[in-house]
């Protein structure tokens, strides 16, 4: 392998096939530093156990720079914009107590019982986007159904106007794509116009509630306490980014790892009753989120005769854990039917992703409804020009063209 602390994690080319350079550094420096952009320096952490134990343990491995004896966001200059002080209060960036608190208030308004009054709902969004697909001279899945249903989905689970998910999506892809502080800064002005369409939303909730997540947050009580202003506009940004771009990258990079293993795809067209374990390995396989988020060393950490000092900034890499050898049989190999498939996709400990359940259920939805009307799909172009999203934290295509 070409020297390692030269390659861009963020990269497009990167993205495309992560997976030997994480086996590489699994083998050879489970903990590796590298640089990246606006942290500066961060170190991988990619053998399964660490990953998880990082993951776990909240109180050495914490979320809130200001416990690992950095300068919180909380704690930020007086001239920084009220929008990015708010977005300091989303509960991914906050350790207990205080996360525990938000997550309180987000599950009780959040309830899988919530999200199972939209199963209906996602499979006639998910047959009507076929429709559509089979429809078109050039179909794009990641464009015709893989970015449009979890969009739609969470959108009308939210409250969101139809008239504004486009824009939602513009902003939050700018957001996504700081991958520098140049275009950090650049994202500014999609930041402030998401905050300030937040809050004249709430506004309008606060004065006409309706039967969506928004009224409910707005609602939801817990021992007394409530979400502040803040705390509810940081959370729907949250939920508005977390909850349609990683089902987007499932999605798509899922169905391409089905039409690029053939005996797997026709095994699952032959038994249906396989989609629910199909959706974990592919989430375990493919990566829709390469990384867990920062977390802060809160002390100094030994990993394998490597000092981790403390405030250094980790990254605890989820698509290296999925594909260790130690812990899963033929890692490199799609298996529809795994088990048991112990996959930290979704994270693990206190921070686990609030949203799985939506996300494997939009995921088999998804998957069953191609697989049973458009099961000759196929990509209409080779895999090394297909083009991959250069960004942090998720793996994900641009386009993806099929012939269906």
């Amino acid at each position: 392998m070409n020297d390692p602390r030269k390659v861009d994690i963020y990269s497009a080319e990167h993205k495309r096939d992560p997976f030997p350079f994480y086996a590489f550094l699994r083998s050879e420096a489970p903990a590796f530093e590298v640089g990246v952009p606006v942290l500066k320096r961060a170190w991988l952490i990619t053998r399964y156990d660490d990953v998880a134990l990082c993951l776990q343990d909240s109180a050495r491995f914490v979320k809130d720079a200001g416990n690992a004896g950095l300068r919180s966001p909380k704690s930020m200059p007086w001239w920084t914009p009220v929008s990015l002080r708010t977005l300091s209060e989303n509960m991914l960036d906050l350790d207990d107590p205080a996360h525990r608190r938000l997550r309180a208030l987000i599950n009780k308004a959040f309830s899988r019982a919530r999200i199972e009054q939209l199963r209906n709902r996602t499979e006639v969004l998910a047959e009507g986007l076929v429709d559509r697909l089979r429809a078109k001279s050039k179909p794009d899945l990641i464009e015709d159904f893989a970015l449009p249903l979890p969009l739609t989905v969470i959108s009308e689970l939210l409250g969101l106007p139809e008239e504004a998910r486009t824009r939602f999506r513009k902003w939050t892809n700018v957001f996504l794509g700081a991958r520098s502080e140049f275009r950090m800064a650049l994202s500014l002005p999609s930041i402030f116009a998401l905050m300030r369409y937040l809050r004249r939303l709430v506004a309008t909730r606060r004065r006409t509630p309706k039967d969506d997540l928004i009224s409910a947050l707005i609602a939801v009580e817990e021992g007394g306490d409530r979400l502040s202003e803040s705390e509810l506009i940081a959370m729907l940004v949250l939920l508005i980014i977390a909850g349609h771009e990683t089902t987007v990258n499932l999605i798509g990079s899922g169905m391409l790892a089905l039409m690029e293993n053939p005996r797997e795809k026709k095994r699952l067209l032959g038994d249906f009753s396989l989609l629910g374990s199909a959706v974990e390995e592919l989430l375990r396989f493919t990566a829709p989120v390469e990384t867990a988020t920062e977390r802060y060393a809160a002390q100094d950490i030994d990993l394998h005769g490597t000092t981790i000092r403390r405030g250094d900034v980790i990254f605890p890499v989820i698509a290296s854990a999925n594909r260790d050898a130690q812990k899963f049989a033929e890692p490199d190999r799609l298996d529809l039917a795994r088990k048991p498939n112990p996959h930290l996709a979704f994270g693990d400990g206190v921070h686990f992703c609030v949203g799985s359940h939506l996300a494997k259920m939009e995921a088999e939805i998804a998957f069953g409804c191609l697989l049973r009307r458009l099961p000759e799909l196929t990509p209409a172009c080779p895999a090394h020009e297909l083009q991959w999203r250069a960004a942090p934290v998720v793996r994900g295509l641009k386009s993806l063209p099929v012939i269906a």
